[in-house]
């Protein structure tokens, strides 16, 4: 690969910067509840200070009890909210003072920092490799692993105010005991938790600040880019888990979230979402942190298609629901974004064309601006959307299929293109209702298998 003026970039900041810090971590347990704060230093020059505040709901435990795991829990937080720092600049060096790592540790980060960056490393179009990007010293003491009394059966369940988590909410709080978590609350998340009529005010409503000293510095240049934010909610999910009790955190990614953003690589906007990351993050907390919390994903063995389609009998969803990124701050559907886009795609077989035109305002099959995606999603173009969207398999049946239930219908702008592209000659042959019967590899227990199959074959 080329340089690019972002590898000069990198080049000048990392010699500029060859070191980055994380200094502390402090935190204090209040009447109102958990405030931690984190400091890191890049090349003692620039310093962050992040904050993160659990409020005090719901807690199980006594803080007489807590303290022993608390600071391996606050500890493992910043450890992944440093990268959005380190990235700035990306220095050679990560000098780790509040804890110490064993071999298999440090390799674990720097595969979590170089997969998760794996987007950041390409945008910018850098060039480097997993064992040579970065160099982990680690001077403190190890924490252990420690077991915390009386976990109960109760479930973590973070919302972003998507399809997925209105399904997974929906499945499991018949059952179970069933906590919310939402990190920077907006409106779309608390419109699907009261669609949920899960008891009103339960939510467990984290607030995290980003360094504003960070957004100066993209904006003077240094380097900007996507980081895997599920790998920070994860370890965030296993301090809420842990303040209140519960065994289960259950995530809502599907085995989607397992493909190649671009294809034949191991580049993947998902990472911090996949079976691969869920894995590897199960053995690390049972090794470093605690042997008594249950991390999985309860829509792990579904593709898009299924959720999709139990998605579509939940109507008190689908007028609050929101999925789209860029419209996040306004609680909007933008009508232009990969991600709105596939959405309206993937639900058209089941909600149908005229419903969704309802929930977005507009047909969005019907807008010649969105082509250039829609290649993207069907293969035709060399990379996906960097989106969390689904496959591109996925992306295909859907279209085939709404394109035959529409075959009395004049067909919108996008799908009479579709209809004369080698995708849809090679996919229109496939059967579309055996989609809906795929069950992938996964991590869920017993309990809630029978959930969701009930669900899927009932």
């Amino acid at each position: 690969m080329p340089k690019s003026s972002n590898q000069d970039q990198l080049d000048k900041l990392s010699a500029e910067f060859p070191f980055f810090i994380y200094e502390e971590f402090t935190f204090s347990l209040e009447p109102g509840g958990l405030n931690a704060k984190f400091h890191f230093n890049l090349g003692d020059r620039f310093h962050f200070y992040p904050t993160l505040f659990i409020p005090r709901k719901n807690w199980a435990f006594t803080d007489g009890v807590l303290n022993p795991l608390l600071p391996s829990l606050v500890f493992h937080i910043g450890m992944i909210e440093l990268i959005s720092y380190w990235k700035a600049a990306c220095p050679a060096k990560l000098i780790i003072k509040p804890a110490g790592f064993t071999r298999e540790q440090k390799q674990w980060w720097k595969k979590l920092y170089f997969f998760g960056l794996g987007e950041f490393f390409y945008m910018n179009s850098i060039s480097t490799d997993e064992q040579s990007f970065m160099e982990i010293e680690a001077v403190g003491k190890v924490f252990s692993s420690l077991a915390t009394p009386d976990m109960n059966a109760g479930v973590v369940v973070p919302v972003g105010g998507g399809k997925d988590s209105a399904v997974t909410l929906d499945l499991l709080k018949a059952s179970f005991d069933t906590l919310p978590l939402v990190l920077n609350s907006r409106g779309a998340t608390s419109a699907v938790i009261e669609a949920s009529e899960i008891i009103s005010g339960k939510a467990l409503l984290i607030t995290r600040s980003i360094d504003p000293l960070l957004l100066e510095l993209n904006a003077q240049g240094f380097l900007n880019g996507h980081t895997p934010f599920s790998a920070l909610l994860a370890f965030i999910s296993v301090t809420a888990a842990q303040l209140t009790g519960r065994k289960y955190i259950v995530l809502s990614n599907e085995s989607s979230a397992n493909e190649a953003t671009i294809p034949g690589t191991s580049i993947n906007h998902q990472y911090s979402k996949s079976l691969e990351f869920e894995n590897d993050f199960r053995s690390y907390v049972s090794k470093y942190i605690t042997r008594n919390i249950e991390y999985f994903s309860f829509l792990r063995p579904l593709n898009e298609l299924q959720i999709a389609w139990l998605f579509s009998r939940l109507p008190a969803y689908h007028r609050v629901f929101r999925s789209c990124n860029a419209g996040s701050k306004t609680d909007t559907w933008c009508g232009k974004c990969p991600k709105c886009l596939f959405t309206f795609i993937i639900l058209s077989p089941f909600m149908g064309i005229e419903r969704l035109t309802w929930v977005f305002g507009k047909n969005l099959l019907d807008e010649p601006g969105l082509a250039e995606t829609l290649r993207q999603f069907t293969g035709a173009a060399k990379e996906k959307p960097f989106d969390c969207i689904g496959t591109i398999e996925e992306v295909n049946l859907a279209l085939c299929e709404i394109t035959r239930l529409q075959q009395d219908k004049e067909l919108p702008a996008l799908l009479q293109n579709y209809r004369n592209s080698s995708e849809y000659k090679i996919y229109s042959k496939s059967e579309f209702r055996s989609s809906l019967k795929s069950y992938m590899p996964n991590n869920l227990p017993d309990t809630f298998t029978n959930i969701l199959k009930t669900a899927l074959y009932a």
